[in-house]
C-alpha cells in the first residue's frame, strides 16, 4: 500500500504518521501546507508540501507519488474561527475536498475523509451513522458540504466522523480540552467549563487505528470513530483533575451560555461506535487509559523527542 496523509503536522496527522511509519507493507507520504515538523523524528520519512486547496497541485502531487490510498486530515477546525473567515473555511473545508475527490477518483485512490461530530444539531445523542446531520455553524455547515462531496464521487470512498479529539503532539501551537485542563490546574489558574453539552471524547490514537483500518480494508460509506464514554467537558475535567491528582475547586461548572463565542456549539452529540467495532474491528482505549498515555507522552515531550 502507498498511503499519503494531508495534514501531516496536525494532531491526527502526527498520530497517522507514527502508527504508520513503520507499518510491513506500507509506503508512507506525509503532505502539508507548511514546513515539514517532523523532520526531526522521522528524518527518512518522504514529505512533501501540498495546499489541497490548490487543485492543480493536488494533481500533480498525487500523479508523482501514486499512493493507492489517500487520508485526508488537513482541515480548518476551529469553529470561531470558521464563523468569523467563512471564504477560508469553504476553501479548506470543502474546494479542498472536491479536489481531492476529483483527483483520487481520476486516478483510482482510495480516499479516507475526516469528519465531525458538528454536522449534527445537537438535540439527540449519542449517533449512529444513519442520524441526519444538521449543521448549527458554519465550521459543521462546511463538512458536511464536504461529506457531499465525497458521497457524489465515482471512486472508492470513506468518512471518519469523530468528536472532541485529545493527545499530544510534537512541536504542535494547539492545544485541546485535557492538556488545557491540566495545564491550567498546574498554574493554579481557575477555569470555568460547561457541563451541559455532552460528548464521547477520541483519543488521537484510537482515531489514527480508525483512519488506518479505513484504509487498510479499503472500506466504503461512514463510520463514527470516537470513543464510547458519554460525558460533558466538566465531568471530562474532574477526571483530568482526579488523574493529575490536581485541585478540582479550581473547576467551576457553568453553562454555555455564560460564554460569548461567535459560533453556536451543539449540546449533545457523541457517538455510537458499533459498526466501526463490527466492520473494521475498532477498540478505542478507556478514557483513563487514554489520559494516562497523554501524562506519559507529555512528560516525554519536557524529557526530549524520542522515536
Amino acid at each position: 500500500m502507498n498511503i499519503l496523509i494531508t495534514g501531516a503536522n496536525g494532531l491526527l496527522g502526527q498520530k497517522l504518521v507514527a502508527r504508520l511509519h513503520r507499518e510491513p507493507g506500507v509506503r508512507l507520504v506525509a503532505t502539508s501546507r507548511g514546513p515539514n515538523k517532523l523532520a526531526q523524528l522521522y528524518p527518512r520519512l518522504p514529505f512533501v508540501p501540498l495546499d489541497v486547496s490548490d487543485a492543480a497541485q493536488v494533481q500533480q502531487v498525487l500523479a508523482r507519488e501514486q499512493p493507492t490510498h489517500v487520508i485526508h486530515t488537513a482541515a480548518m477546525t476551529n469553529a470561531d474561527e470558521c464563523e468569523l473567515h467563512q471564504a477560508a473555511c469553504w476553501q479548506h473545508n470543502v474546494t479542498a475536498v472536491e479536489n481531492l475527490v476529483a483527483a483520487c477518483a481520476a486516478q483510482h485512490i482510495h480516499l479516507t475523509h475526516l469528519s465531525t461530530d458538528f454536522v449534527f444539531s445537537g438535540e439527540a445523542g449519542p449517533l449512529t451513522e444513519e442520524a441526519v446531520p444538521a449543521p448549527v455553524n458554519f465550521y459543521g455547515e462546511s463538512k458536511l458540504a464536504a461529506e457531499h462531496a465525497v458521497q457524489a464521487s465515482l471512486g472508492r470512498w470513506a468518512i471518519a466522523r469523530t468528536v472532541l479529539v485529545y493527545g499530544v503532539a510534537h512541536n504542535y501551537g494547539r492545544t485541546n480540552l485535557v492538556l488545557w485542563v491540566r495545564d491550567s490546574l498546574r498554574a493554579g489558574k481557575a477555569i470555568k467549563v460547561v457541563a451541559d453539552q455532552w460528548r464521547t471524547p477520541t483519543l488521537a490514537e484510537d482515531l489514527a487505528d480508525g483512519c488506518w483500518l479505513l484504509a487498510k480494508l479499503s472500506a466504503q460509506g461512514i463510520y463514527h470513530l470516537s470513543g464510547d464514554e458519554m460525558l460533558s467537558p466538566y465531568d471530562l475535567a474532574l477526571r483530568v483533575a482526579a488523574h493529575f491528582s490536581l485541585d478540582a475547586g479550581l473547576i467551576e461548572k457553568v453553562d454555555a451560555r455564560t460564554f460569548t463565542q461567535p459560533a453556536r456549539r451543539p449540546a449533545r452529540t457523541g457517538f455510537i461506535i458499533d459498526k466501526a467495532r463490527r466492520d473494521l474491528g475498532y477498540q478505542p482505549h478507556a478514557l483513563a487509559e487514554g489520559i494516562e498515555l497523554v501524562s506519559r507522552q507529555s512528560d516525554a515531550l519536557t524529557d526530549g523527542p524520542s522515536r
